[in-house]
């Protein structure tokens, strides 16, 4: 289907993309360099758009901006442990929600949208809405699909057993419909092992789960 969009949401979009066109950082895609974050947005609208074709122009708009601006609180800001992760975590969607709440009100979207965008991206109703569990589905199969073997990299010290606890963790976010999208997805073998292993560890929770689930 074609997706008709208002001006506003257009020119959030064009915003969206050139906060991210400033990455410092690059990602080479078909040979070609282009900004991460850039590249990260475009995968985000693509997924999205694949498993949610009628979402609505807020979705679209939080989906565009997950990851806004990101390389401005690194990492080792915050202490190497997991008390500091999560303090990460909480500071970079903070900012993600204020930016891109900063970019909708220039262009005239309301208070009321403004703060469901900021509540998606804060992750402040998963499991109970269904847009903002919709969002989530599209992290995690963009995470499974695109920078999964990048984390195995980055911690090559991890063993299968601690990467298929890390997968379970991930699986319980997501909803049925994210569970489907992910073990469609084209993956490596070691990759698909990994993720089938996850799958039979947590069977007995995600079918708890998905009598209750949205999105």
């Amino acid at each position: 289907m074609t997706f008709k969009t208002s001006d506003q949401f257009k020119a959030v979009i064009a915003a969206i993309d050139a906060a991210n066109a400033e990455d410092p950082r690059e990602t080479v895609v078909d040979g070609k360099p282009y900004p991460f974050e850039t590249v990260y947005a475009d995968r985000m609208t693509a997924t999205l758009e694949n498993l949610y074709p009628d979402a609505s122009e807020l979705l679209r708009i939080a989906a565009r901006a997950q990851h806004i601006r990101r390389w401005e609180i690194p990492r080792d800001t915050y202490p190497k442990n997991r008390e500091g992760y999560q303090k990460w975590r909480l500071s970079l969607r903070k900012m993600h929600s204020e930016l891109v709440g900063g970019i909708m009100a220039t262009n005239g979207y309301s208070a009321g949208d403004i703060e469901r965008v900021g509540t998606f991206l804060r992750k402040e109703q998963l499991k109970k809405d269904a847009d903002s569990q919709a969002l989530e589905n599209a992290v995690d199969v963009v995470f499974l699909a695109y920078y999964w073997d990048d984390f195995v990299a980055k911690y090559s010290d991890y063993d299968d057993d601690k990467l298929i606890d890390i997968v379970g963790k991930t699986l319980r976010k997501m909803s049925t419909k994210g569970h489907q999208a992910a073990l469609a997805l084209d993956l490596p073998e070691d990759t698909t092992r990994i993720v089938l292993a996850a799958v039979d560890r947590e069977k007995d929770r995600l079918a708890v789960m998905a009598k209750t689930e949205v999105g």
